[in-house]
């Protein structure tokens, strides 16, 4: 019977779960669920492909669009996970499947695809070489989320520590004494929006109102655990962290989250926003339960590695690829 190539359907799921399982070898029902459910809630942003024999589903792929996030300045193809019925490696799926998110991306503007995987995964690394994917010139960093001494320095060497600067911010956050509680932190709420986007514009020298939008919308309106923070000062916006609590993506069997965006006022940028900003929510995650943060920066951002390194960030054992698009 010849393979088919299309759109992942609700009928689909339980096969794609099952198939997943097999070649994972961890249920992941959550993840497949809640992405189903984000593709059909918003179709232009998400890319579910499925290859099947008549009914039978022997392949899936799932991809979604980010625009914006550590700090890209267009629209990037995240290829999340891609999986081939153990019985029919061999046949050539997997590349049908990849040529299918790559047509569907080109098709919405998309020209650049990114995914990841653990070093350790010889044969998914193998597949995306193949592919034409190649290492992406970024560096993926995590920290564990109950592990805070990077926080808790004695206050002298603090000083010492004091030319640091802030993750989105080159003029700097000067690790100088905490705290979170001279800082007031809180809940991001969609009547942030306007702060937000002038002081990301302030850094960037850009407007990213749109993607601003999308992502307060985002982490306001989901059901899933809201983790994104404010800081003041003086009752004053200070400064901002963005991010997402994922689990499943690029094959993981635990739930992590994602850094996505920190800005800072440069007119608080010796105020130690950035740090009170990264403590509060390393506390909050780890209050949930949350073990690992992570994060990606371009390999030459020397000033945001900087500041991750201080607090606490190393690299991950997963790897970033890339792949342009004709």
């Amino acid at each position: 019977m010849s393979t088919t190539i299309r759109d992942i359907v609700s009928a689909d799921l339980e096969r794609v779960i099952e198939l997943d399982r097999r070649l994972t070898g961890a249920p992941r029902r959550n993840y497949h669920e809640k992405r189903m459910a984000a593709a059909t809630a918003e179709p232009a942003s998400f890319v579910t492909i499925a290859a099947a024999d008549g009914p039978v589903l022997k392949g899936y792929a799932f991809a979604h669009i980010l625009d914006g996030e550590f700090g890209g300045t267009g629209p990037v193809g995240v290829v999340e996970t891609i999986g081939v019925d153990p019985d029919q490696r061999g046949n050539g799926l997997g590349r049908k499947l990849m040529a299918a998110v790559e047509d569907a991306m080109r098709a919405r503007g998309v020209r650049e695809l990114v995914t990841q995987a653990n070093w350790t995964e010889h044969g998914i690394t193998r597949f995306f070489q193949s592919a034409g994917f190649e290492l992406a010139p970024g560096l993926v960093l995590e920290r564990s989320t109950g592990d805070t001494a990077a926080f808790d320095a004695p206050l002298a060497q603090q000083v010492r520590d004091s030319d640091e600067v802030d993750l989105s911010d080159p003029s700097g956050d000067d690790f100088a004494a905490l705290s979170r509680d001279r800082i007031p932190v809180r809940s991001l709420t969609e009547a942030d929006f306007p702060f937000i986007v002038s002081i990301d514009r302030k850094v960037m020298r850009r407007d990213r109102s749109s993607y601003y939008k999308r992502k307060i919308s985002e982490v306001t309106k989901e059901s899933g655990v809201r983790v994104s923070l404010v800081a003041e000062i003086d009752a004053q916006f200070a400064g901002f962290v963005m991010a997402r609590t994922e689990y499943g993506e690029f094959g993981r069997a635990q739930t992590i989250a994602i850094l996505d965006t920190i800005g800072v006022d440069p007119a608080y940028g010796r105020h130690n926003v950035g740090r009170a900003l990264m403590s509060q929510l390393l506390t909050n995650l780890s209050s949930l339960g949350v073990e690992k943060v992570q994060t990606q920066v371009a390999w030459n951002s020397f000033e945001l590695l900087q500041f991750l390194a201080r607090c606490g960030f190393a690299p991950s054992q997963r790897l970033s690829f890339w792949r342009r698009l004709g």
